[in-house]
């Protein structure tokens, strides 16, 4: 039996997000206490000012398009059979930018600086990720 290679490996700085995304659909971000800079990827320290006093927070599920490719060729499972996909940049209204997918859209639908909201996507029974959609007229 092969082992998947398209899941995420789940370390432990990061498992209070994926936890929160498979459980309730809600991604995570983490906040320093200190500086108040908020931050994704997860890491257990702020990257601005490196203090350890860090929390996380629910984000709003909210985001604008910062920047996208749409991808025609790619031999890699499982994206071969996802083809075309738009692999994209947004900016999340805490602030961070996250890399992801846009789903439920053409590219000819896209602009720069579009609102978006979380799509949560199961992958199996214990993994699901964060895509995002146009947000609904």
């Amino acid at each position: 039996m092969s082992q998947r290679t398209d899941l995420p490996v789940v370390e432990s700085d990061g498992a209070p997000f994926w936890q929160a995304l498979r459980e309730d659909g809600v991604f995570r971000v983490v906040r320093c206490r200190s500086c108040g800079v908020v931050h994704h990827y997860p890491r257990p320290f702020c990257p601005a000012c490196w203090s350890d006093d860090v929390e996380w927070l629910p984000a709003s599920g909210r985001a604008t398009l910062y920047t996208y490719s749409t991808v025609y060729m790619n031999d890699l499972p499982p994206f071969r059979d996802q083809l075309p996909y738009t692999a994209a940049v947004v900016q999340l209204e805490e602030g961070p930018r996250v890399m992801t997918r846009l789903v439920d859209c053409t590219p000819e639908q896209l602009s720069i600086g579009m609102p978006l909201r979380l799509v949560v996507f199961p992958l199996t029974d214990e993994v699901s990720i964060a895509l995002f959609a146009p947000e609904a007229s």
